[in-house]
């Protein structure tokens, strides 16, 4: 999902006033870095300037993806089917996109990418889908799904547990599909990653699928392509009266056998706060739902992540971003 505008996204959202600054990730040989939540990941701001607010009459929050977009934006897809274009330095909305399937109704939108040609691509989990949209979310085609990913009685796929990730490997010619939870079937630690090819034409055929081992009781809540074509994994779970688990995982690039190694990179539980506040117990004050991921560039040897929580429209829960640096 790396644009050329990327370089000038990174640079807007660390002077964005919003955002709780916390100074520069040290250099590798420099030994752990400041604000460090693991040897490999750091956290350096996070804002809630965005929780509980609205533009032009759309609650802004739900949110469930992020992605790059042209000219310096950045996208950030809601799962009440909207999908908004925030400006880079002050995360503020510039324009709410409207979207629906071919019968005029919402989606569960929960994945995003803002393809070459600006056009968008958007997973949602409800048959699972993958559509492409206009850039003023016109809906101009549907990509095709393997019957056992489709949701239950259609599938194996279990309901609200589908097409949850969504990401395009460098180079533009691999798209990429994370489910959420297993199979119906499958051991319950593994979930399936579908992926399509881009033909001469520009569309997308289907294209091998992966096996991807999640920790214990948790789901992929994101999938996002390192530079280098690796994937960032993110895994989160809820426990009522705990809060939430987050972690973030390395993945080996597609195409070296059907499964994918990983290896943990952060639990964000070990992150410093900041001051963040929580309100409902957490962990950390720190953590929410988190559920949206995307590289924003790459400085210093390490890659910048900005992740994003989807608030449910809840009083407890908190739209808020958080700004990583990470070392892959």
């Amino acid at each position: 999902m790396l644009r050329t505008s990327l370089a000038t996204l990174t640079a807007g959202l660390a002077a964005a006033g919003c955002l709780a600054a916390a100074g520069p990730a040290a250099a590798a040989h420099d030994g752990p870095p400041r604000h460090a939540c693991s040897p490999a990941v750091s956290l350096t701001g996070y804002s809630d300037a965005l929780d509980k607010t609205t533009y032009d009459g759309t609650y802004v929050g739900n949110l469930s993806a992020l992605a790059p977009d042209r000219r310096g934006a950045l996208a950030a897809l809601s799962d009440r089917s909207s999908l908004f274009r925030l400006d880079a330095r002050t995360l503020k909305p510039r324009e709410v996109i409207p979207l629906a399937d071919e019968n005029g109704a919402a989606l569960d939108a929960e994945g995003l990418v803002v393809d070459r040609d600006g056009t968008y691509l958007v997973s949602s989990e409800t048959e699972p889908s993958v559509r492409r949209y206009s850039h003023t979310g016109e809906l101009l085609g549907r990509l095709p799904v393997p019957d056992d990913l489709r949701t239950a009685p259609e599938g194996r796929a279990r309901a609200n547990g589908s097409f949850e990730g969504l990401t395009l490997l460098p180079g533009g010619r691999t798209l990429l599909a994370s489910m959420e939870y297993p199979l119906d079937g499958d051991p319950a630690d593994l979930v399936r990653f579908q992926t399509w090819q881009r033909t001469r034409h520009g569309d997308f055929r289907l294209g091998a699928q992966y096996t991807y081992r999640t920790d214990p009781g948790l789901g992929v809540s994101e999938v996002t392509a390192t530079p280098d074509g690796r994937l960032l994994v993110l895994e989160r779970g809820f426990t009522a009266g705990v809060g939430n688990t987050v972690r973030l995982h390395l993945a080996d690039r597609p195409g070296r056998g059907t499964a994918l190694p990983k290896r943990l990179l952060a639990d964000l539980v070990d992150c410093p706060a900041l001051g963040a506040t929580a309100e409902q117990p957490q962990p950390s004050p720190l953590l929410d739902n988190f559920e949206g991921m995307a590289v924003t560039g790459r400085s210093g040897g390490r890659t910048d992540v900005l992740v994003v929580s989807d608030d449910n429209q809840n009083d407890v829960q908190t739209t808020r971003f958080l700004r990583l640096r990470v070392r892959v």
